[in-house]
């Protein structure tokens, strides 16, 4: 039996390797897409007063430190039954959608989008931002600078620090802005949403265009149908921050709607013993194993899974790129009919940029944005809370359960990542069956293509990996200056 090992996997935040098992006959007899790291988070939070929680969890991730923030700002409000006012609750949404506006920024430009505009076959020392630059003009890297700047700026305003954020505190926000600060957000938001056209414009041009990357999409091996997950605020529509968990199936039929308490009730999670990534499935449906179908209760969080389970964009700029979106793949503009193919998860990331850019323009013109009613103080005894947002990379849920104190008793966290689990391993080894045959070579970019399989996810292992035991197997190897060992010492 041959082995082909890709470790480690490229253009994604964190850690993950795949091995690739051939038999005799060249063709794929099994593929494994392993997570070696461990972040223990939940046992970090335990001990800790539930006040700090929004600070302290935004160091699981330097990437995407705003949806841990706010989706433990969100649990706190709960653990103390306090509803903050409605000027904060608009200012968090409003530094929300600013950071999804600069994350699915870069990874359509920096992380997904090189395999498309250079190309999957591309040598890999172009295959990245500085390859899409050359490709499409230099125009394009200033264009993203100036996008990522302005939205750094916005966000270190709101949240008060660029990466690791202060701002939401249990009942509403640390501080309001002012009529100064509100106008220079709605002029970064005009950018935003110029930047939002320019990019469907590339996308048009490079991909759409492009005969070849519409057959790798709809006809590639890169294709499930599973059920998906995303929320949905009382209008069935996309909503980051608040609203209720919907997941529909394969057939974009409604299969469950639940508010963040409730989440116990419909997700379970399986644990195997060569992961430390869990893998979160439809406890009604049960797990089945890494296969899809109505049968599977595996589901997809991702942004292709917003756009099956709702039933419009709440933007007008958003809500015609979604039409188009569903038209060119399923045939039918109203969305009703899911689109299954992995690959168009970076096509919907691109319709959802542009909503936030929208959405951060309508929050940017609120006249109650700068009122200084941002906060309510927390009365109630502490006890449990559930806080949920939509991360750019999946449902994020944030759970803590507290004594009459608020220190934190017990922590649970399923990552947007995590949710994808089991759909990521299912997409890696469908692509290296899809691709890897017998008397085929194996090339630098077969491997590419079979990478582009998880990438489509835009994956963060880094805060999406925990153990269930709480511990992980240590080796301690102890040298002498010319590599012979003296000793070493292993903990199972």
């Amino acid at each position: 039996m041959r082995q082909i090992k890709i470790d480690p996997v490229t253009r994604l935040e964190g850690h993950g390797k795949i091995d690739i098992f051939l038999n005799d006959d060249g063709e794929v007899a099994n593929c494994y897409f392993q997570v070696p790291e461990l972040r223990g988070f939940e046992q970090f939070a335990v001990g800790r007063p539930i006040e700090e929680m929004p600070r302290i969890t935004t160091r699981i991730c330097g990437v995407c430190p705003e949806a841990h923030h706010m989706a433990a700002a969100k649990a706190c409000d709960a653990v103390y039954n306090v509803q903050i006012p409605s000027a904060g609750k608009k200012l968090r949404e409003l530094l929300y959608n600013t950071f999804y506006t600069t994350d699915h920024t870069v990874h359509f430009y920096a992380l997904g989008g090189p395999d498309f505009v250079c190309g999957p076959d591309a040598p890999p020392a172009e295959r990245n931002l500085l390859g899409v630059i050359k490709r499409v003009g230099l125009e394009v890297g200033g264009k993203v600078i100036a996008l990522r700047s302005k939205c750094q700026e916005i966000i270190q305003m709101l949240g008060g620090k660029k990466i690791h954020q202060v701002t939401a505190i249990p009942g509403g926000v640390a501080r309001g802005i002012n009529e100064q600060e509100r106008k220079k957000i709605e002029e970064y938001a005009k950018y935003f949403i110029e930047f939002g056209q320019f990019t469907f414009k590339i996308f048009e041009d490079v991909v759409l265009k492009n005969a070849a990357y519409v057959d790798l999409i709809v006809n590639g091996p890169y294709t499930h149908k599973t059920y998906y997950m995303g929320l949905v605020d009382e209008n069935n529509q996309v909503n980051f921050y608040d609203g209720m968990v919907k997941v529909v199936d394969p057939d974009g039929k409604e299969f469950c709607k639940y508010k963040p308490s409730e989440y116990l009730e419909h997700i379970e999670e399986h644990m195997e013993s060569w992961n430390y990534l869990k893998y979160p499935y439809l406890k009604k449906v049960g797990w089945k194993g890494l296969v899809d179908g109505k049968d599977s209760g595996v589901y997809r969080a991702t942004p292709l899974s917003r756009l099956n389970v709702t039933d419009g964009m709440p933007t007008p700029l958003a809500q015609a790129e979604y039409e188009k979106y569903f038209e060119t793949l399923t045939g039918d503009k109203s969305g009703k009919t899911p689109v299954h193919h992995t690959l168009a998860t970076h096509w919907a990331r691109i319709i959802e940029l542009q909503y936030a850019a929208e959405k951060v323009m309508e929050l940017a013109k609120d006249p109650e944005i700068t009122s200084q009613d941002y906060r309510a103080l927390c009365t109630n005894v502490p006890h449990e809370g559930v806080g949920i947002v939509e991360a750019p990379r999946g449902t994020l849920t944030h759970h803590y359960v507290t004594d009459e104190k608020g220190i934190v008793t017990k922590a649970n966290l399923i990552v947007g990542t995590t949710n994808n689990h089991a759909a990521i391993s299912m997409s890696i080894k469908s692509a290296a069956e899809g691709l890897i045959k017998k008397g085929v070579e194996v090339t630098e970019g077969t491997l590419n293509k079979i990478e582009m399989a998880f990438r489509a996810y835009d994956p963060c292992f880094g805060c999406a990996t925990h153990t269930l035991p709480g511990q992980m197997p240590m080796i301690l190897t102890i040298r002498k200056p010319d590599g012979e060992i003296i000793d070493e010492v292993k903990r199972n």
